[in-house]
């Protein structure tokens, strides 16, 4: 018996030490991709006042712009984690992060407001493929305990560029002009895309993550599902679902966050930059926490069902209290209670990327990821419709931040009922089949 067992043994604890280190520098690039994805799409709302007068844009035609992004990038993401998952991680990350650099670059080389929609198109194609890919990397270098660590840590990455971008890029465009800040944020880009060529990922790449899709299992586990047996999955629904109804709110708080403080508190933009810090540092400590109380749940000895879906229902509760961030009387106030509901945003997203790799081999993680990225997307076209038509009618945030803070335990209460149990899904379907 010992000897039928040695083997085994040898084959999980190799991979572990091999991969101890190289596994958080992988978690490091993934931080520094997301950095550089979300200061790409923020350079043009940061350089759009000294546009708007350089090209005398129309609020019409930055709004087309803007759809063109949204669109682009819902749509892309519906078929970025399918390529990704064709293509392996190393190739079509690379692919989609030469795209989006590209695109930016191109920003810097246009003049009219047709030019700079089709940048954004395909800047919104690029983009796409950056969470289904990252998160496929996770489940290839991560064991289920660290997951959603590692998935908050490269997620504070958005959070990062949202207090980078604002110091940065205003201070590149008054000294160069605006063309430099799109040249500044593509070459980081493209940085970033040398250094991951480089690096030797799949000669590196944890053995047991490979076995996962094949050698070690049966081969109907091995096969890849197709699109809509994924898409008929109540994994995927679940996933999808809890976007949705998540996603949007992140949105919100990005978009009508500033104009809320700026119209409800009448405080200037020189005086918006201290509160916007504060809620966007707020945001990365809450992902980070979030990742690492499930991970301490499940190295507790708790399952890993338990301990994703509790520290989900966890910040849903937190979420709560941004119902009254238009009744209180002071702004600080106000940002308190706007950073709790964006830290527990960001601590419920973290666990909820990581319940794809709980519920589907890796072949198919990238795949369930773009399917729930463009159900959150069209969720925050949605929200954006209904933000618009009631403050244009009521000029009262209070309807919003009660959906806001609502939608997190919605989305628990759904994920449950349709995955009562995280297990692979995929795997039982197929042995039924």
């Amino acid at each position: 018996m010992n000897q039928l067992q040695q083997p085994e043994k040898r084959f999980v604890r190799k991979p572990e030490e091999r991969s101890g280190r190289i596994r958080w520098f992988v978690c490091a690039l993934l931080f520094f991709a997301t950095t550089t994805n979300y200061m790409d799409r923020q350079v043009l709302g940061i350089l759009a006042p000294l546009l708007q007068k350089d090209l005398h844009w129309t609020e019409q035609s930055y709004g087309n712009m803007i759809a063109c992004f949204t669109f682009a990038y819902g749509l892309a993401y519906l078929l970025a984690g399918r390529v990704i998952d064709r293509l392996g991680t190393r190739k079509g990350y690379g692919i989609f992060v030469a795209i989006w650099s590209v695109s930016s670059a191109a920003h810097a080389f246009v003049g009219s407001a047709f030019g700079f929609g089709v940048a954004r198109f395909f800047l919104g194609i690029g983009e796409s493929g950056n969470f289904p890919a990252a998160l496929k990397a996770v489940a290839e270098w991560f064991p289920k305990e660290e997951r959603a660590l590692a998935t908050g840590i490269f997620n504070s990455g958005t959070n990062f560029a949202a207090l980078l971008a604002p110091v940065i890029i205003p201070f590149i465009a008054l000294r160069f002009g605006w063309r430099y800040g799109f040249i500044f944020t593509a070459s980081m880009s493209m940085l970033w895309l040398i250094v991951w060529l480089l690096f030797p990922y799949n000669r590196l790449r944890p053995a047991e993550s490979m076995a996962t899709d094949s050698s070690l299992m049966p081969a109907e586990f091995a096969e890849k599902r197709s699109l809509w047996s994924l898409f008929a999955d109540r994994g995927t629904i679940a996933f999808a679902t809890s976007k949705f109804l998540t996603d949007p709110v992140w949105w919100f708080y990005l978009f009508w966050g500033p104009l809320f403080l700026t119209s409800h508190f009448h405080i200037t933009i020189a005086q918006m930059g201290l509160p916007l810090v504060f809620i966007y540092f707020a945001a990365s400590i809450g992902s980070i926490f979030g990742g690492w109380l499930s991970g301490y749940w499940i190295k507790r000895g708790r399952s890993v069902n338990f301990s994703r879906k509790a520290t989900m229902a966890l910040f849903a509760l937190a979420a709560l209290p941004v119902m009254l961030a238009a009744h209180v009387a002071t702004l600080w106030m106000s940002v308190a209670l706007i950073s709790l509901a964006a830290a527990a945003h960001q601590g419920f997203s973290c666990n909820l990327f990581s319940t794809p790799s709980d519920l589907f081999r890796t072949r198919s993680v990238a795949t369930v990821v773009g399917i729930g990225g463009t159900a959150g997307a069209f969720g925050g076209t949605v929200l954006a419709a209904v933000a618009g038509y009631v403050l244009s009618r009521t000029h009262n945030y209070s309807i919003l931040f009660a959906v806001c803070g609502c939608s997190y335990l919605v989305a628990v209460l759904v994920f449950q009922m349709l995955v009562p149990r995280l297990s692979h899904q995929d795997s039982r379907a197929e042995l039924n089949a």
